[in-house]
């Protein structure tokens, strides 16, 4: 059996609505089981799959669980009695199991890393914080973008980011943000080149952060972005910075003076 391509999952999402808002209202008192066993047995085993999967999402998990099963006035045996359990303020995200100790290293929450690349103030491992980080980075975002959003220091998701390479290296593991090639090969595509120009010409960001998120050094972003490597490859070219001496300054070099123009010298023949 072939696997449904992603219109086709579509399709059967869009057709399984009318299906899980029935199964809704029976659950909450408009039907009973075998009303429930006769909606499911119409189902195949994958439209329950799916079924499954769009009841999870009409839940908010961040509700508590006084909203979602206080409605619940009954226990299995049909005494009215409301455990003490759903009148608490947890919500169903608290009873999310917790990982096992063994992956507790590498456990990361999806759903945190999404909080946190939304700019929500969301407690994170170091893992899921760099998860986000590198999500954004795929997105054209900078690091000073993380800093501005959660209120850090400027530069402190790139030293992060820093930090957090050295320790992958010396595990071993494969980095997130894409490391820099060896030796023989091109340091950056020239997609990359023109994407780091406009991300310069855009603002906000530095050489050493663009460096950063591309695994090269900011000599080499600096290089890129003045044409003098990647000439060819497109993108705005920073523009050269200007090296003019001051009014003050080409006054005295004009008239041979030293420390003073030629206005101060005659300030001073006067109070002489």
């Amino acid at each position: 059996m072939r696997p449904m391509t992603a219109e086709e999952r579509g399709d059967m999402v869009e057709d399984l609505l009318p299906q899980a808002a029935n199964l809704v209202g029976l659950v909450h008192g408009d039907g009973g089981p075998q009303d429930v066993h006769q909606a499911l047995a119409l189902l195949d085993a994958t439209q329950k799959e799916a079924l499954l999967v769009i009841l999870a999402a009409l839940v908010d998990p961040d509700q508590p669980m006084t909203k979602s099963l206080g409605w619940v006035d009954f226990d299995e045996h049909g005494r009215t009695i409301v455990p003490p359990a759903w009148q608490q303020r947890e919500t169903l995200r608290d009873l999310i199991p917790e990982p096992d100790l063994e992956d507790a290293d590498t456990y990361v929450d999806e759903v945190a890393v999404q909080h946190y690349l939304d700019g929500k103030r969301v407690p994170v491992t170091n893992r899921e914080r760099l998860e986000a980080v590198a999500a954004g980075v795929r997105q054209g975002m900078a690091f000073l973008d993380f800093d501005a959003m959660h209120g850090l220091k400027d530069n402190s998701t790139a030293t992060f980011v820093s930090r957090m390479r050295k320790r992958f290296a010396e595990s071993g593991e494969a980095f997130p943000i894409p490391e820099r090639p060896g030796k023989g090969k091109a340091l950056l595509t020239d997609a990359q080149v023109v994407q780091i120009r406009e991300q310069y010409a855009a603002g906000g960001v530095t050489d050493l952060e663009l460096g950063l998120q591309y695994g090269v050094s900011r000599k080499v972003i600096g290089s890129l972005l003045s044409g003098k490597s990647y000439p060819n490859a497109g993108g705005p070219i920073r523009s050269r910075r200007a090296n003019k001496p001051g009014k003050n300054t080409r006054e005295i070099w004009g008239h041979g003076k030293a420390g003073f123009t030629p206005e101060d010298d005659e300030t001073k023949k006067v109070a002489a």
